[in-house]
């Protein structure tokens, strides 16, 4: 059997995170012993602590992406396999475990819906041209400008290469958690523990369903806007002041002003909860990768709606009476935001 951590407790858990340290210098090493022609790739797989190869794959995809996004001048290499890789993350934890003669019902359960989550977010990625050479975030270029090109260069080294590409790694770690579990305390299946796994991956799944149909309603108004602008006609469905206004403010955009972005954030603290919760806990550290997440969001959120605003004057008022994220109450009761009228100017 392959070395993971061992426990006493499941309270322990969730205290006693893993030397991330020393799991990646065993990968490295084990690595190594494969390229000398010491060891077998299927042999160092097998038994080598899968967080470690986990960490060593997140820093080749690290190295790669500064390596790309230096010689093409492009700095969004993170953003295409964005979607792609939390799921090979969360596979290769099932992989593992079947390997490793574990139970992996509750982590192949994780890898279905995480699969669901990337194949969704991969297909709306594509439409909008993302997998485009050319296609970059167009936040860089404004980040550039406001910085500075030496500046830059520390911030691609720093955040956009590596730090990016360790959380995509952290929001995973809860899976590795159900694999300790797994190894450490096989009798910790019970029906109350099968029906706490149906609550937290059908959560996991309505969240998806919420970006889903939010992403739709987004990509459907782009359109709609686009044919407004060669056309000079609203299409049938579309309201002729809110294409003119130049962002969407209906459907589920009425009650939050990023609902696919409250769904992503949603899906991945479900997980991170999913984790605490089976370990008898109210927190653990995983948290890590759920909270530098939700910060992630803030941040880029924030800059998102900066350049907006200054973009669509009428967008100030959108966010007086709209939440970023997570409707109001308020807002809720009135049944969505609108615009009274045309005339509307930001006091």
């Amino acid at each position: 059997m392959a070395s993971l951590p061992l426990y006493q407790n499941i309270n322990e858990v969730s205290q006693s995170p893993p030397n991330i340290f020393q799991l990646f210098q065993t990968a490295v090493g084990g690595l190594q012993q494969v390229l000398n022609g010491k060891s077998e790739f299927s042999a160092f797989y097998k038994d080598t602590d899968p967080f470690g190869v986990a960490i060593l794959g997140s820093l080749l995809l690290s190295a790669l992406a500064l390596g790309l996004s230096e010689v093409t001048q492009n700095f969004s290499q993170v953003d295409r396999w964005w979607s792609l890789a939390p799921a090979i993350y969360v596979l290769h934890y099932s992989y593992w475990a079947r390997l490793n003669d574990l139970s992996s019902d509750r982590i192949d359960t994780v890898a279905v819906v995480v699969a669901i989550w990337s194949i969704r977010l991969t297909y709306n990625y594509w439409r909008k041209g993302g997998y485009q050479w050319s296609s970059e975030d167009y936040r860089w270029e404004v980040i550039r400008g406001s910085i500075g090109r030496p500046a830059f260069i520390l911030l691609n080294i720093s955040f956009i290469s590596f730090i990016q590409n360790f959380i995509l790694l952290a929001i995973t770690s809860p899976v590795y958690v159900f694999l300790i579990l797994a190894k450490n305390f096989p009798q910790h299946n019970s029906e109350n523990v099968a029906t706490v796994d149906k609550v937290f991956s059908r959560g996991m799944m309505l969240a998806v369903i919420l970006e889903f149909f939010a992403d739709q309603q987004q990509w459907n108004f782009h359109q709609a806007k686009s044919h407004y602008k060669s056309s000079g006609r609203a299409p049938p469905g579309w309201d002729k002041s809110e294409l003119d206004r130049g962002f969407l403010y209906s459907g589920l955009w009425a009650f939050s002003r990023h609902p696919n972005f409250t769904g992503e954030q949603l899906f991945w603290v479900l997980l991170y909860q999913w984790s605490a919760f089976v370990t008898d806990s109210v927190y653990n550290w995983t948290g890590i990768g759920a909270l530098s997440y939700l910060l992630l969001f803030q941040g880029s959120t924030w800059l998102t709606e900066r350049i907006t605003a200054s973009k669509y004057g009428d967008y100030k008022i959108y966010q007086k009476h709209v939440s970023m994220f997570l409707p109001r109450v308020l807002t809720i009761k009135e049944g969505g935001f609108y615009f009274p009228d045309d005339s509307m100017k930001v006091d």
